[in-house]
């Protein structure tokens, strides 16, 4: 930053706050405007669309120069937090009226993407967090933050973690913090800084990560002896986390954080694992299709009220429950309510429009809160006694133990209702805030401000009469104040007491002692109405932020209300059922739909399908057949199912019965990972190998199309491989779904007692193929990917070379013996027929096909099944290919 030579008083206030905050853009109060300087205004002018200026032009002393009125503050600072840069903000801090000299100015607030409290600036129904991460023996720990609500978690890696800094790459791509602060000189793995690319990464004093320190800090928060309770005793790493994210947060926010009142110990696992592969795969958060929410599996089952009851949903969505007896508890209030239709409507309309308390009281606390924030927190806690009315009546434990508990701040409620307006405007400084009757010399004041039209016209009336001058008028305007103006055909009649104060084109305007002496009351009754307003707002907002605590838990128990009535609301509009939750390795539904392509079919109904597998002789399925013909669709709404039933939630079937499972692994379709220099293939294979290191048999594995990003032969080789190390896990094999178009995959059944072969069906017509989206027992034969592709709108000569390319190498894809030649040497079930059809056609030196139509023939002449067909239909069949190949 190059200075000019001579430095004014200002600047060299403004540089010595500069100094303290280098890494942020300094907005510097300065009257009605916030002027940013030197490079601060270069970076800035561009990225707010600013005119960049300068400051004492025609000097030496030359500074750039941009700014924006104060009132547009938060627009301008969420656009800079957005761009991932840190705000300090300098305000001023006394008067400047009752200033000697230079005005006092404090950073009063820092704002980063991680401290940034404007719900505006927020996803509602998502959380906003920030990390703190520490070590401790080379074992990293962490601490989530969301400031804006309050939630407050501290991690540290399992003790049989191998590779404890994967574990925390893990938890940071989960949680996507938008900041993440490290003590100065610790440096993050690369595997770390890439899961999170776009969160601000920001140094702190590493003095406050110490463990003394953060103890200490974190004891003060809570207003505890010790950290025991919270479930950090031995957990060094974690305190020290959590305690250098709060300084660094209470730093940033300068306030005392009261609405944080809890830390509560991050244990994945202890919930249902979902790596962040997996949620990417099922969308269980946001589409493949352009990372929106709309498709997701949240959306589709989000029909909350309330901001904060969206954010339960989601964390309930996406960390789902081990223990049976808690996800029955859930099912119980969500059940009651299903039933339940005029509690269900009666919370919920009770909950529409509801505000966000916990974002509110964060603003409150922070000493940021205005009046409309103020009237949001009254409206929130008026509303809260009829809820609780509501669910008191219920009989579901969950929902019950809390209404009956409830505190609802009723004398909160009432404090804020008899200080504040009904509607108060959006600024403290247009006035009108504190209620009449409040204050008595705020009345007074306004009453002398409320007069003055009646004064005014009865000191006009007075004149008339004393001067004989009809047309005499009293005005006002801004610049001058209170004035008489008379015409300039009555000046002979003015008396000598009028001093002349400016003359106008048809006369002159005077004022008089009386209205000097009346102006100047009524500008100081101004004055004095927003010095008492804001001296009785500034009290009011203290004194709620210091009831945070008590409102901070109605805000949870609403939030757990909300996401209960909104599950109960999917089930009883889309149908669903309440599952049998079980402690086996079982899964059994019938009747199973995905809800997202359910909902958004419109032209068509969604076929439901049936899927069972369970420890022994069906724990792994080889699912086959053609592209389009749904695969990919099933083997997610089995894995969707299964969330849901472990939120506690009903669930898209006719039955379900479900075995807990303690970690869900999805592989499906096909990405890179660029940041880190990942193939699609690699990424593909990295996904694999973490699901082969940690499934265990009460795992639930979907994989689909495993070894396709590679040569047929490496690809096929890795799947086969892939199922029997699935199959020979320690303990029994997962329930695992594997799809697939490597159809020699399908002898692996007849190998391996756990793996059983499934396929979608599909309906042959002609030379086309109707595809069935059901699933049923047995191998699929044939891909039908040129079936696909005709429909695609490949050319006709594309298709018509594809099918005789097609027909030659099928030829050669089998030996003398009709097995795969993967599978030479494995022996076949005793009673098994030979392939007639396919040992006719299989010889060593097949002739090239030239006719397309005679190769699409000989393609269905292979793929039939004696064993399957009738004798009428197979000289059905026989006359039909000889008229075609005839013609």
């Amino acid at each position: 930053m190059q200075e000019p030579a001579h430095l004014t008083p200002m600047f060299r206030q403004y540089r010595t706050h500069k100094r303290d905050h280098p890494d942020a853009i300094l907005l510097f109060r300065m009257g009605d405007f916030y002027e940013m300087f030197f490079d601060d205004a270069r970076e800035a002018s561009q990225l707010l669309e600013l005119t960049l200026t300068s400051r004492g032009k025609g000097s030496e002393n030359v500074v750039p120069m941009c700014g924006f009125p104060h009132h547009q503050l938060d627009a301008y600072t969420a656009k800079l937090v957005q761009a991932n840069l840190k705000v300090a903000i300098c305000d001023q801090v006394e008067d400047p009226k009752k200033a000697k000299g230079l005005v006092r100015r404090e950073v009063v607030r820092i704002v980063t993407p991680g401290t940034i409290t404007d719900p505006g600036q927020l996803e509602s129904k998502q959380h906003s967090w920030i990390v703190g991460i520490a070590v401790s023996s080379q074992r990293p720990a962490a601490a989530f933050l969301d400031a804006s609500t309050g939630e407050f978690l501290a991690w540290t890696p399992e003790d049989d973690d191998l590779d404890p800094w994967a574990a925390l790459a893990d938890r940071i791509r989960n949680f996507q913090p938008r900041e993440i602060v490290l003590p100065e000189g610790l440096e993050l793995s690369p595997g770390s800084i890439a899961a999170a690319p776009n969160a601000l990464r920001t140094t702190s004093d590493p003095a406050a990560f110490s463990v003394a320190a953060a103890t200490q800090s974190l004891i003060r928060q809570f207003g505890v002896a010790s950290l025991d309770g919270f479930g950090l005793r031995d957990r060094a790493a974690a305190i020290s986390a959590a305690g250098g994210l709060l300084d660094y947060v209470r730093e940033a926010q300068r306030s005392g954080l009261t609405h944080i009142d809890r830390i509560l110990l991050h244990e994945p696992s202890k919930r249902l694992l979902l790596d962040a592969a997996t949620r990417r795969n099922l969308e269980l958060e946001r589409s493949i299709r352009d990372g929106s929410r709309k498709g997701s599996l949240i959306d589709c089952i989000d029909s909350t009220r309330t901001a904060a009851g969206g954010r339960l949903l989601r964390g309930w969505l996406l960390e789902p429950l081990l223990d049976c007896e808690l996800i029955s508890r859930r099912q119980a209030a969500v059940a009651e309510l299903v039933g339940g239709l005029g509690a269900r409507h009666a919370i919920r309309e009770h909950l529409t429009g509801f505000p966000d308390l916990e974002r509110l009281l964060s603003r409150v606390v922070s000493d940021i809160a205005g009046p409309r924030d103020l009237s949001a927190v009254r409206d929130c806690l008026l509303r809260i006694p009829e809820i609780i009315r509501c669910v008191s009546e219920l009989r579901a434990p969950m929902l019950r133990e809390v209404a009956i508990d409830a505190d609802p701040c009723v004398d909160v409620a009432a404090r804020i209702a008899e200080a504040l307006v009904d509607d108060p405007p959006a600024s403290l400084r247009d006035g009108g805030v504190i209620r009449p009757g409040h204050h008595a010399e705020l009345d007074e004041l306004r009453s002398i401000r409320g007069d003055g039209k009646d004064h005014i016209s009865a000191i006009e009336s007075r004149e008339r009469e004393s001067t004989g001058i009809a047309s005499l008028k009293v005005r006002f305007n801004k610049v001058f104040g209170y004035y008489i103006e008379v015409s300039r055909s009555n000046l002979g009649l003015v008396p000598a007491h009028y001093d002349r104060k400016q003359t106008i084109a048809n006369g002159e305007r005077f004022v008089t002692a009386e209205l000097k002496e009346y102006e100047a009351k009524v500008l100081h009754a101004q004055e004095r109405i927003l010095e008492i307003e804001v001296e009785k707002f500034g009290e009011l907002r203290r004194a709620v932020g210091a009831e945070a605590t008590r409102m901070k838990a109605l805000a949870r128990i609403v939030a757990q209300v909300d996401a209960v009535a909104a599950l109960a609301e999917t089930a009883a509009v889309q149908d669903w059922v309440c599952p049998v939750v079980r402690d086996e390795p079982i899964l059994r539904i019938v009747g199973g739909r995905h809800p997202v392509v359910e909902r958004h079919l419109s032209d068509s109904r969604f076929v439901p399908n049936d899927s069972h597998l369970a420890a022994g002789g069906s724990a792994i399925a080889v699912l086959t057949g053609p592209n389009m013909g749904g695969k990919s669709t099933y083997l997610r709404q089995v894995a969707v199912i299964t969330i849901l039933a472990q939120a506690g939630s009903f669930v898209p079937a006719s039955e379900a019965e479900i075995g807990v499972a303690d970690r869900i692994f999805c592989r499906v379709g096909a990405s890179d990972s660029l940041a880190e220099g990942q193939s699609t293939f690699m990424v593909e294979m990295a996904e694999t190998a973490k699901i082969l290191h940690y499934a265990t048999a009460r795992s639930l594995v979907i994989l689909d199309e495993i070894g396709r990003g590679t040569s047929t032969f490496d690809g096929l080789s890795i799947a086969w491989a892939v199922v029997e190390h699935l199959h020979g896990v320690a303990g029994g094999a997962p329930r695992t779904l594997f799809a697939t178009h490597y159809h020699e995959l399908t002898e692996l059944a007849v190998q391996l007692s756990g793996v059983f072969n499934l396929r979608m069906a599909v309906r042959e017509r002609g030379t086309g193929v109707a595809f069935l989206h059901r699933v049923e027992p047995g191998a699929a034969d044939r891909s039908y990917g040129i079936h696909v592709a005709r429909l695609a709108g490949l050319p006709r000569g594309v298709i018509d070379r594809a099918t005789v390319i097609l027909a030659n190498l099928e030829r050669d894809q089998y030996g003398r013996d009709g097995l795969p030649r993967l599978a030479r040497g494995a022996s076949r079930s005793a009673g098994r027929q030979a392939d007639l059809f396919g040992l006719m056609l299989r010889e060593e030196a097949p002739t090239p096909v030239e006719d397309p139509e005679g190769a699409v023939v000989l393609a269905e002449l292979r793929e039939s099944d004696p064993d399957r067909l009738t004798p009428l239909e197979a000289l059905t069949r026989i006359v039909e290919w000889r008229r075609r190949l005839r013609d």
